[in-house]
């Protein structure tokens, strides 16, 4: 059984959408989705540098744009989505991504609306100056009363020994002096605010006023939440769960056990991959695990969806 995933925000580099630009169709695509957005996204994914692609109105329709456009080079049509592939989810930003992929947004809604929520969300993170910190290693029990402790939000609990914290700056610093027992190293995230905690209420708002406006379609297949990692069936649920998730915290660990239960035997990561396929070598051990680092990377994932297709 195959999940398909697609990265959160941080999974941007400068210039990554430069090799991706040669194949069949997606320039057009990223043409129309520019239009759709009001955001050159080819300028950004080939030409920007890394301070440019770090904001977060930037960062967020980039970054979906790039997973619908790998998508559609290992499927020619959506609709086979529901015959090859046992479940998607997205981390973060990366569930618009995914609902599109299940039928729950047309592609360019689904731009238009990410849009929006970059921009709401890059306005609260300017009110007040945060950040985000990943916590390697330590144990969840341990870190996450330390974490309230100083108050700081377990803003993703990403399974595999890894949890990101969210706060003010003050907050944060005070981590990196004082870390959770067992805790490794704190690494600081290029992010723009302390996304999924409480400092991003107002762009729930923005958002939920921007998704009243859409018709969501239930999902083809099973759409894997961030909020407790449940598969959801109905569209509006699904579009209230990507616009309360803006200020709550992402449970990919929920994500994954539910992978697991589902009978995962492979899973891919959609471009620009690398971080959900490092979390599922450790979380699901025997998964065969394929990140779209690439274009180079095209042809093994097809033939890791035609031998779970068989």
């Amino acid at each position: 059984m195959l999940v398909l995933v697609a990265p959160g925000q941080g999974a941007q580099t400068p210039g990554f959408l430069t090799e991706w630009l040669d194949l069949p169709g997606v320039r057009g695509a990223l043409e129309a989705w520019s239009d759709a957005a009001g955001i050159d996204l080819i300028r950004y994914g080939t030409e920007a540098d890394a301070e440019e692609i770090r904001d977060t109105a930037v960062a967020q329709p980039l970054l979906v744009a790039a997973g619908l456009a790998s998508a559609q080079l290992l499927f020619d049509d959506p609709a086979d989505l529901s015959g090859k592939v046992g479940a998607v989810a997205g981390h973060s930003v990366g569930e618009i991504t995914a609902a599109s992929l299940a039928g729950v947004l047309p592609h360019e809604e689904a731009l238009r609306l990410v849009r929006t929520r970059g921009l709401a969300m890059a306005e609260a993170a300017a009110v007040t100056e945060t950040g985000m910190a990943a916590l390697l290693g330590g144990d969840p029990a341990v870190t996450v009363p330390h974490l309230e402790k100083l108050g700081l939000t377990p803003a993703n609990i990403n399974g595999a020994g890894q949890i990101v914290a969210a706060g003010t700056k003050e907050q944060i610093a005070a981590l990196e002096a004082d870390k959770p027992e067992g805790v490794r190293r704190v690494v600081a995230l290029k992010v723009a605010g302390a996304f999924h905690t409480h400092h991003m209420a107002p762009a729930v708002d923005t958002l939920a006023k921007a998704a009243e406006a859409l018709a969501p379609g239930d999902p083809k297949l099973p759409y894997v939440s961030n909020k407790d990692g449940q598969a959801v069936a109905g569209g509006t649920e699904v579009l209230e769960r990507l616009v309360g998730q803006v200020a709550n915290p992402v449970r990919w660990d929920l994500c994954m056990e539910t992978f697991k239960g589902l009978g995962v035997t492979a899973l891919i990561e959609l471009c620009p991959g690398g971080t959900l396929t490092g979390l599922a070598k450790r979380a699901l051990p025997g998964v065969k695990t394929l990140a779209l680092k690439s274009p180079a990377d095209l042809d093994a994932a097809r033939e890791l969806i035609a031998e779970q297709s068989a």
